[in-house]
């Protein structure tokens, strides 16, 4: 996953994330051009995911 393509279609997988993952907020989802790892590493923090199960799951949805 490239950040064109996160950042593509963002707005409806992070609706998708919250479903999953009820305790995520909209600070831990935040995605801030160049700061793609910073928000990956407070996802793996909160959900005690590994950086390839977080980007599994964000493919899948």
């Amino acid at each position: 996953m490239n950040t064109t393509e996160l950042k593509g279609t963002w707005n409806e997988q992070k609706g998708k994330l919250k479903q999953k993952f009820a305790t995520l907020t909209d600070n831990d989802l935040m995605f801030v051009e160049g700061k793609k790892e910073e928000m990956l590493g407070r996802l793996q923090k909160k959900l005690g995911k590994t950086k390839d199960e977080l980007h599994k799951i964000i493919s899948e949805l």
